[in-house]
């Protein structure tokens, strides 16, 4: 996928400082660490796995058949023959994405909704050439945005859709199943200690080449556009769990003085206007933890804080703006352990 042309409900900005290697100045055991790393949809992996035989080549046929299934910038996936409403065959990976999708966007009523992309592009692309949508672009848009007007059919093996014009975007999903995918290679294959990074969305297994648990360093946010800041806001010790990241803070527009968010609530049409800045979930799977990173953008605080008191499986660690207008941080109380003091 290429992510400069990539359209996404929202774009993962919080950065991951991903300590693959044993923390400076300790020694490291006498096993063989592999150390991968590439470009994929238009982002950098790195993978560390223990292991004596190196499967970069493998990896990389699973990231292109991640890439050939759920791109719709690629010419000849199966994503991009649903949106032109061709008789295709699903593949298993679209089918798992989609159902996957379709549950996060009913537990999350349709806060997050991979149908979105349209709305998405008349905000952003448009936006920036100076041209705001009107309110009967919005309601036109909506017409055909929601994954409730989508289904797989009887057979298991085709999309149906109420209008033909609904389109999909799996942007905001694509890239954690696709580190899933890689895992499941890794774990199939025997090996027990790894670390999956696409594009700041991580899950790691065992321990690293020290022996210890991985460290995952999150930037903190700064209303700075371009990128500039890099100062971590905190690091987390952790095993056996899937991180996604998505945020807004380097990713809005300025109209007539008034600031826009690039994240847009595909239930109203319109930006976001909460005080989150950014939400990193943690869950079993990379998936699972994309879509609501998303989906807890578009909810905002006090409703992202109500889904996690009732889906346990999840945690987060969410970073907004307070009523003085300083940033604060809020997470589940069962990464306090995991957080360095």
């Amino acid at each position: 996928m290429d992510r400069k042309k990539k359209v996404a409900i929202t774009l993962p900005i919080l950065v991951l400082l991903i300590t693959a290697l044993a923390t400076f100045g300790e020694k490291s055991k006498a096993s063989t660490y592999q150390h991968d790393s590439g470009l994929i949809f238009g982002t950098s992996y790195n993978i560390t796995y223990e292991s004596s035989e190196n499967h970069k080549e493998e990896i990389e046929k699973i990231l292109q058949g991640v890439d050939n299934s759920l791109s719709p910038f690629n010419n000849n996936s199966i994503i991009t023959a649903v949106n032109q409403n061709k008789d295709i065959t699903l593949d298993t990976q679209f089918i798992e994405v989609y159902k996957l999708a379709h549950s996060v966007y009913e537990e999350t009523e349709g806060a997050f909704d991979i149908t979105v992309a349209p709305l998405v592009n008349a905000w952003g692309f448009g936006f920036k050439s100076g041209k705001m949508p009107t309110e009967k672009d919005i309601d036109s848009l909506k017409n055909i945005i929601g994954l409730d007007k989508t289904s797989i059919d009887k057979s298991g093996k085709h999309i149906v859709k109420q209008d033909p014009r609904t389109m999909f975007d799996c942007s905001a999903i694509a890239k954690g199943y696709a580190v899933d995918m890689v895992a499941r290679h890794l774990s199939q294959q025997g090996i027990e200690n790894y670390m999956v990074e696409i594009g700041g969305e991580v899950i790691v297994k065992g321990h690293n080449q020290s022996g210890k648990q991985w460290r995952i360093g999150v930037t903190r946010p700064t209303d700075d556009s371009l990128a500039v800041n890099q100062e971590i806001q905190t690091v987390l010790t952790m095993t056996d769990r899937a991180m996604a990241t998505s945020g807004n803070y380097r990713n809005f527009y300025y109209k007539n003085g008034k600031k826009y968010a690039h994240t847009i609530d595909p239930r109203t049409g319109y930006p976001i206007q909460h005080n989150i800045l950014s939400a990193t979930v943690f869950a079993p799977t990379c998936a699972e933890a994309d879509a609501y990173a998303t989906a807890f953008m578009v909810l905002g605080l006090e409703k992202a804080k109500r889904i996690l008191s009732r889906k346990k499986t999840l945690s987060a660690y969410l970073i907004y703006t307070d009523d003085s207008g300083k940033n604060a941080v809020w997470y589940s109380k069962e990464l306090k352990q995991d957080i360095d003091k």
